[in-house]
């Protein structure tokens, strides 16, 4: 799974919809068979984040190409209960959890009993326990593993490794109490570092996608509310995957597609912003992280773009559009030039000086 882009982990129990939502997302046909461990090796898609001001620009620049931004899911197969002990294929799941960047949990809110339960009987909150508690209980024992060589290293260290000793016990009481790493609050840049180093699970932002039959059911929707509206949502995962494999048939049933709203959802997690480029060659989004300064996005056309920045001319897409044209926009003065510690903001349209 070695790649420079981010990348967000499909996970969940078995037979929960996984594999279907990951084709949906990326209409790359996958072994979807009901049955637990169909999915042994992850599966990697390119997935386009949707952003309509991409049509509208080259539509102003009467651009050949149109290239969205993308992010990475990857499909890892069914966790099970004792995972962290290597049951089922444990210890090879938790590893690629490891290696990405977020979380998507699937959890299944529908009644099927033609499609076999691990547990027998469906329980959102349960079933999201299950995976929390493999999780935790992996990185407990990680966090032990740190004490038990932290402390070694301390007899030797100095202030900076005692300080360090002090939160690797602090996180292994807080994940010994049954609490996710995203829960344990630390503010000093040293303390971060070290517990950064520990790459835990838990760290990671989780986005809940609830697989439901139906996303208008008011059920449906009160159990959204258990997980939270602001980190949750709810998929019909069956439906995603027909409207997908239908492509532009599908015409009014796009309309029930909430797809888009997931992969927005996992672009925000991951900490991500967009910038464009546009051009007579191509109209292109770009992923950055938010906060970047204008040098650090002009590496994500290529690292010249960061080492030889000058400056870089910016307009709000928002300007550029109701200009009409670049050269409108440089006769209403809409055009700004940025140095090296101008930081980018969503929607702006860059032209790097090197």
């Amino acid at each position: 799974m070695s790649s420079s882009k981010l990348q967000i982990g499909i996970v969940g129990l078995p037979n929960v919809g996984k594999s279907t939502l990951f084709q949906a997302l990326t209409k790359k046909q996958v072994d979807t068979s009901n049955y637990p461990f169909a999915t042994i090796d992850p599966n990697v898609g390119v997935v386009a984040v949707p952003d309509f001001r991409l049509a509208k620009l080259t539509e102003l620049s009467h651009s050949k190409k149109t290239i969205p931004a993308s992010i990475e899911f990857v499909d890892i197969a069914g966790l099970v209960k004792g995972a962290h002990e290597g049951e089922g294929l444990g210890n090879k799941f938790l590893s690629h959890i490891r290696e990405v960047d977020a979380i998507v949990e699937v959890v299944r809110a529908f009644e099927n009993a033609d499609i076999h339960h691990v547990s027998g009987r469906i329980n959102p909150v349960e079933d999201r326990d299950i995976i929390h508690t493999e999780l935790i209980l992996a990185d407990l024992d990680t966090a032990e593993r740190a004490v038990s060589r932290q402390e070694k290293e301390v007899k030797t260290g100095g202030e900076r490794e005692r300080k360090k000793l002090e939160v690797y016990k602090s996180i292994q009481h807080h994940l010994a109490g049954g609490k996710l790493a995203t829960d344990f609050l630390i503010s000093d840049e040293e303390h971060i570092k070290a517990l950064r180093e520990l790459q835990l699970l838990t760290s990671k932002p989780i986005i809940f996608a609830l697989n439901v039959l139906d996303t208008e059911d008011s059920k449906a929707k009160e159990t959204m509310g258990v997980f939270g509206a602001d980190r949750s949502l709810l998929l019909n995962v069956k439906l995603e995957d027909e409207i997908a494999q239908m492509g532009e048939d599908a015409g009014e049933l796009k309309n029930e597609s909430h797809i888009d709203e997931l992969i927005k959802k996992a672009y925000e997690v991951l900490g991500l912003i967009t910038f464009l480029t546009t051009g007579d060659d191509e109209t292109r989004a770009w992923a950055i992280p938010k906060d970047a300064t204008a040098p650090r996005a002009g590496r994500a056309i290529h690292s010249d773009f960061e080492e030889k920045f000058i400056r870089a001319e910016i307009i709000r897409y928002e300007n550029l559009m109701k200009a009409g044209s670049y050269t409108k926009a440089r006769e209403l003065g809409l055009l700004q030039t940025k140095g090296k510690d101008y930081v980018v903001q969503d929607g702006d349209v860059i032209e790097f000086k090197i």
